[in-house]
C-alpha cells in the first residue's frame, strides 16, 4: 500500500515546500509540474526495475507483455523530460492525462489479481485508494500543465 501513497508524496512535496519557501505562484507552479514529471521517472523507472511484477499487471492476452512494459516506462521517461520543457508542457500534461486513465485498468486488474506489487495484493482496498489518487493525478496534470496560466 506505501506503492500510491510514495507516488503522491512524490507530486506533492516539491510543490508545498517551493510554496512555503518561494511563496511566488510561478515558480510554485513549476514545482507542481516538476513533481509530476519525477512521479514519471519513478513509474517509468520501476517498469525497467521490477519488470517481472509489472508484466503481471497485464492480463494474459496482451502480447510481448515484457516488450509492452518497456515500451510504456521508455513512454514515461519522455513524458518527464517533455513536461519541463515549457514548450512541449502543455501537450505531454494532455499525454500524462491520457496515461493516467489507459493505465488505471492495469492498477484495476492488479488488484483483482492481487499482483504482490505496490498494494496491488490489497484487492479492492488498492483500489479504495488508488482510484481516486488516480483522479487525482489527473486533476494535477491538468492544473498545472494544461489550464492556460492566470
Amino acid at each position: 500500500m506505501v506503492t500510491p501513497i510514495f507516488l503522491l508524496a512524490i507530486l506533492v512535496v516539491p510543490f508545498w515546500l517551493a510554496t512555503l519557501i518561494f511563496r511566488d505562484s510561478a515558480k510554485s507552479r513549476f514545482y507542481g509540474v516538476l513533481g509530476l514529471s519525477l512521479l514519471f521517472v519513478a513509474a517509468g523507472t520501476a517498469h525497467f526495475i521490477k519488470t517481472g511484477l509489472m508484466t503481471q499487471l497485464l492480463p494474459a492476452w496482451v502480447p510481448l507483455p515484457v516488450f509492452v512494459i518497456y515500451v510504456t516506462g521508455v513512454i514515461e521517461l519522455i513524458v518527464a523530460a517533455g513536461l519541463l520543457n515549457s514548450g512541449t508542457r502543455k501537450d505531454f500534461g494532455w499525454i500524462a492525462i491520457i496515461l493516467f486513465i489507459l493505465f488505471l485498468p492495469a492498477n484495476v486488474y492488479g488488484a483483482y489479481s492481487r499482483v504482490e506489487l505496490g498494494g496491488h495484493e490489497w484487492g479492492l482496498t488498492y483500489l479504495a485508494l488508488r482510484i481516486p489518487i488516480q483522479i487525482f493525478f489527473i486533476f494535477w496534470a491538468y492544473w498545472f500543465c494544461v489550464r492556460e496560466k492566470k
